[in-house]
């Protein structure tokens, strides 16, 4: 045990510290993991330096997909394999996962022709076990126009219309967590791993409560690193990852009212305009990232650009940066190429791998959104196989999420009773927690200043703040969000 530092409750709750299985990281592949790990009887403890989903699984697309694009680079075993999760999750998280048209147009030296288009997306749907969330159809020139208002004309060939779905990718994050807990995991958030040595058939970890700097050891048989884009930071690690950058946008939907989704393709590249209720989310980037995953920013170049192709599309619509709501900007942990030459971003797979490092110690890299319970089942099996333990079967492709009344893929409206919930029984610690991660009302509110000072109200009478620390959580939200850059605050 480390010497004199301060006790924590959170802490102290954990016992006698002794664990099957430490997870750490709580974005999506954590989450997964420990869900499973726990299910299928192994002691399971979660920790997150930050808040739950607050890295890259709260700044994505917010889509459940098999890839379409993917069957152009010719990774049918990947789409095969999200196409079966993304059919998994619309029975598993109904609330989760809403079916969602796209339109993917086909112009004329685009580099994307109809009849590929076509053949596509029947495969597409054979890969969705022969009947995805919505029948796929090809669509002639008036079709299209008919469909999507306002796009641009010239050079129009036609499209294709296909279905994946729309998600809250936080919120599936919260839901897996509850899950979890539902099945005997411990889970901490602002809780940061510190340090771990192997001895005697056991990690020995030192875990600190960012909340009070208490720290405690804690002694779990392995460990599963799924800390993403932070993961070759890890002493232990031997990750070698391609960090690449996404931003989104968000307009109100009078702006550009569409009611599919629409694909625009982007040289060898795409990017999505997606209905979101009363806005629509455009994005996203995909370029090389070298800084810090937790100081990545939207910065104006990246508006310009996005806008850029959404105007190229949309001739008519003329959105400029002023329309734009609200932006997030994520880092995507890729599996490192191996050959020297690494390629395009967009080129580089979005599969994942586990690897054990040292005896006992699993890193868990790359994937996608989708395929995070596939990952999680795979991981622990590997677990069980290292311990020699007879597992049992996962069932996590089986036993529907957690589904609070608040959680949906659209935010709740703006009410007490839902901030009380997050803050009693979702983690909820600062105002970002809830603003962001838990409603997604930062992003989705176009008056902030109102909703801002009414959250932080019922935020600090559910937890006890008094007025100066009122304050400082409206600094940290400033700190830690983009809604300044996005409303000119």
């Amino acid at each position: 045990m480390p010497d004199e530092a301060p006790t924590s409750d959170r802490l102290k709750a954990l016992g006698n510290g002794r664990f099957d299985v430490l997870v750490i990281g709580g974005g999506i592949v954590g989450a997964g993991v420990a869900r499973d790990a726990a299910a299928r009887g192994l002691k399971t403890l979660l920790v997150e330096q930050a808040d739950f989903a607050s890295g890259t699984s709260s700044r994505s697309s917010r889509l459940l997909h098999g890839g379409l694009r993917y069957l152009a680079q010719g990774r049918i075993g990947l789409v095969r394999e999200a196409s079966a999760e993304k059919m998994l999750l619309s029975r598993l998280a109904p609330h989760l996962c809403e079916p969602l048209p796209f339109v993917f147009p086909a112009w004329r030296g685009a580099g994307w022709s109809r009849w590929k288009l076509s053949l596509g997306v029947r495969i597409y749907d054979l890969l969705c076990g022969g009947h995805n969330l919505g029948h796929s159809s090809t669509l002639g020139p008036d079709a299209v126009r008919e469909q999507i208002p306002g796009l641009r004309t010239t050079g129009l060939n036609g499209a294709v219309r296909y279905f994946d779905a729309l998600t809250n990718d936080s919120r599936l994050v919260l839901d897996t967590l509850r899950s979890a807990g539902e099945v005997g995991t411990s889970v901490m958030n602002y809780t940061a791993y510190v340090s771990g040595e192997l001895v005697d058939s056991a990690w020995r970890c030192v875990i600190q409560d960012r909340l009070n700097g208490a720290r405690a050891e804690v002694q779990a048989r392995t460990v599963v690193n799924a800390t993403g884009a932070w993961a070759p930071g890890l002493p232990h690690s031997e990750v070698r990852l391609r960090l690449t950058k996404g931003v989104h946008l968000v307009i109100d939907r009078t702006r550009l009212p569409v009611n599919d989704a629409v694909v625009l393709p982007e040289g060898d590249r795409i990017l999505f305009v997606i209905p979101w209720g009363e806005r629509v989310i455009l994005g996203t980037t995909d370029t090389d990232y070298s800084g810090d995953p937790g100081a990545v920013r939207t910065e104006a170049v990246d508006i310009e650009y996005v806008l850029g192709v959404v105007n190229g599309a949309f001739p008519e619509t003329r959105i400029t940066p002023g329309d734009v709501i609200a932006t997030w900007a994520g880092v995507r942990p890729l599996v490192a190429p191996a050959k020297s030459r690494p390629g395009a971003p967009s080129d580089t797979s979005r599969g994942h791998a586990i690897r054990m490092a040292e005896p006992g110690w699993f890193d868990v890299v790359g994937g996608k959104l989708t395929t995070y319970r596939l990952m999680g089942e795979q991981t622990v099996n590997q677990v069980g196989r290292f311990l020699g333990t007879r597992l049992l079967r996962s069932l996590t492709a089986k036993v529907p999420l957690a589904r609070p009344e608040h959680s949906g893929v659209l935010p709740p409206p703006v009410d007490p009773d839902v901030v009380r919930d997050c803050c009693q029984n979702e983690w909820a610690v600062h105002l970002d927690d809830v603003l962001v991660r838990r409603t997604s009302w930062l992003y989705y509110h176009p008056d902030r200043t109102a909703l801002i000072t009414q959250v932080t109200d019922w935020m600090g009478d559910s937890l006890g703040w008094d007025a100066a620390r009122r304050a400082t959580e409206i600094d940290r939200l400033r700190d830690v969000t983009e809604f300044s850059l996005a409303t000119g605050a």
